[in-house]
C-alpha cells in the first residue's frame, strides 16, 4: 500500500535519507514525455521510488497518456574506491555507530517492503563502487534493454545481496534483461563510457541535483524523492499538460 503523506525520501549526497522537496514546472518546450530519473544504483529509495513510478505509470496508462523512462547516473559515494567497501564498517563509521546504520536499514525494509519489494539487508556485506554498474546500465539504453537491467540490478544488490561492483553479476544482471553475456563481458573489459558516466554525475550535480531519486520530464525538474505513485501520476500528468500547451 503507498504511504499516504505527500512527502518523500531520497538518498541524500552523505548515505542519509532526507525528505525530499518538489520543485515548480519551469517551462518546457515540446511535449512531455520523456522522463529522465537519476539515481545511484545502491540507492534504496530509487528502487523503492521505481516501484512507485510504475504504478503511477499504469494510472497514466489507463488516460491514455504513455511515457518513456531513461536511468541517468549518481554517486552517493563519488570517492568509494575501485573494489568498494565492508558495508558493516563503511555504514557505521559514515552514519556515527552500528546501531544507527541499523535503524535506518530497517526503515527501509519496511518503506521496501510497503511496495512488494523484500530487501535483505543481512545478505549485503558490500558497499560497491558503482561507475561500472552505471556503465551497464548505459550500455542497456542503447540496446533497448535499460530499464529491464536497473531491475535487474537492483534486485541483485537489495534483494540478493550480491555485489554489484563485480563484473560478473553485473554481466549476469544484464543477460537477465536480454542483452548477450559475451557482448556485455567485452563492454565491461574497457573503459567506454566511464568518463562519460562521471561527467553525468558532476553535470547533475551542477544542475542542482542534491538527492536522488530526482525525476525530470521532457529536462525541466519535477520533483526528487519516492513519492507515492498517486503524486507521481499528479505530477506526471500536470507536466504533461504544461507542456503540451506551451
Amino acid at each position: 500500500m503507498d504511504n499516504d503523506n505527500s512527502s518523500a525520501m531520497v538518498c541524500g549526497p552523505d548515505g542519509r535519507d532526507v525528505e525530499a522537496t518538489g520543485a515548480s514546472l519551469p517551462a518546457g518546450v515540446s511535449v512531455g514525455t520523456r522522463i529522465d530519473i537519476v539515481s545511484d544504483a545502491i540507492c534504496p529509495w530509487c528502487y523503492i521510488g521505481k516501484r512507485q513510478l510504475e504504478r503511477a505509470l499504469a494510472i497514466l496508462a489507463k488516460e491514455g497518456l504513455e511515457f518513456q523512462v531513461h536511468w541517468n547516473p549518481f554517486q552517493l559515494n563519488p570517492d568509494m574506491p575501485k573494489e568498494g567497501r565492508d558495508r558493516a564498517a563503511y555504514r557505521a563509521w559514515k552514519f556515527g555507530s552500528a546501531e544507527k546504520a541499523a535503524a535506518l536499514d530497517q526503515r527501509i525494509v519496511e518503506a521496501a517492503a510497503g511496495v512488494g519489494l523484500a530487501f535483505h539487508v543481512d545478505l549485503m556485506t558490500r558497499t560497491p563502487n558503482t561507475i561500472d554498474a552505471h556503465r551497464v546500465i548505459w550500455f542497456a539504453g542503447q540496446h533497448g534493454n535499460q530499464d529491464a537491467t536497473m531491475e535487474a540490478v537492483f534486485k541483485a544488490y537489495f534483494v540478493e545481496g550480491r555485489d554489484i561492483g563485480e563484473h560478473a553479476v553485473l554481466v549476469d544482471c544484464a543477460a537477465e534483461a536480454g542483452l548477450p553475456r559475451q557482448d556485455v563481458l567485452d563492454f565491461l573489459a574497457g573503459d567506454l563510457a566511464g568518463a562519460e558516466m562521471r561527467a553525468a554525475d558532476t553535470a547533475a550535480r551542477e544542475a542542482g541535483v542534491s538527492g536522488v531519486p530526482s525525476f525530470f520530464l521532457d529536462g525541466y525538474s519535477l520533483f526528487s524523492g519516492a513519492m507515492p505513485a498517486e503524486h507521481i501520476a499528479d505530477a506526471l500528468r500536470r507536466g504533461h499538460e504544461v507542456l503540451v500547451k506551451r
